[in-house]
């Protein structure tokens, strides 16, 4: 469980590094869609290969498939419910967020890190070790996610201690996540085990579309659909030589 948690953790703390290096540095928003459209590309690689793909070796397509469906209507769900209590913007750069809640904007980051997490934990119960495809997914990923919105926040009025301290919040919970998801499944039926995995591929996917790659695409520009295969090229060959 604590190895679990560990790297939870390493994918949380991209978090704070992509906040910190917003705060610290006017960092282009250009520049800042291009890694999210990268960091995109390489989870997309992840979930297919690292998730839903042994999901469907592990118990066949009905429970990846079911999977799948309950992992991306949660997101959508849950995310529908944050949007309409104003965290809708909690991603974007430009300072929407001013006009959100400042509880949502925390639930809605919460619901976008602990998938990720969870899938870290359930990478780890073959016995192989870690999938490292997986953490550097959720790590290439967060980083430019916390830049984007670390930027949005403080040009929101949030102070540099609450947006720290939000990121920093979230790194703790995603060690807690994955160590959870590895506790609580280990010894589970393959179907369980499946099924928890494609649920976070079904909900990571869903975010990507919902809130990272348009994103990506505004601040990108056109280039982002090259950006995002070079992320997935590069993330699959790492889960296939691994």
């Amino acid at each position: 469980m604590w190895v679990a948690a560990w790297w939870g953790l390493v994918g949380g703390i991209a978090l704070l590094v992509g906040a910190g290096l917003a705060l610290l540095w006017r960092v282009p928003s250009r520049l800042t869609g291009l890694i999210m459209a990268f960091g995109s590309g390489v989870l997309i690689s992840a979930l297919a290969f690292e998730l839903a793909a042994e999901a469907f070796h592990r118990a066949g397509p009905v429970p990846m498939v079911g999977g799948l469906a309950a992992g991306a209507l949660s997101f959508f769900v849950g995310d529908w419910i944050i949007d309409r209590r104003g965290g809708e913007h909690r991603k974007r750069s430009g300072g929407q967020q001013s006009g959100g809640q400042a509880g949502a904007i925390v639930l809605g980051s919460l619901l976008d890190g602990v998938p990720e997490s969870v899938a870290i934990g359930v990478s780890l119960l073959d016995g192989s070790g870690v999938s490292a495809a997986v953490v550097a997914a959720v790590f290439l990923s967060n980083v430019p996610e916390s830049m984007s919105a670390a930027t949005g926040l403080r040009k929101a009025g949030h102070s540099k201690r609450w947006i720290v301290g939000l990121w920093a919040g979230v790194a703790l919970l995603s060690a807690v996540s994955a160590g959870a998801g590895y506790q609580l499944l280990g010894g589970a039926p393959l179907e369980v085990v499946a099924v928890t995995q494609a649920f976070a591929a079904g909900a990571i996917l869903t975010m990507l579309a919902d809130t990272m790659m348009p994103e990506a695409f505004e601040d990108g520009g056109n280039v982002v659909g090259l950006v995002t295969c070079l992320g997935f090229t590069l993330a699959f060959l790492l889960s296939q030589l691994g």
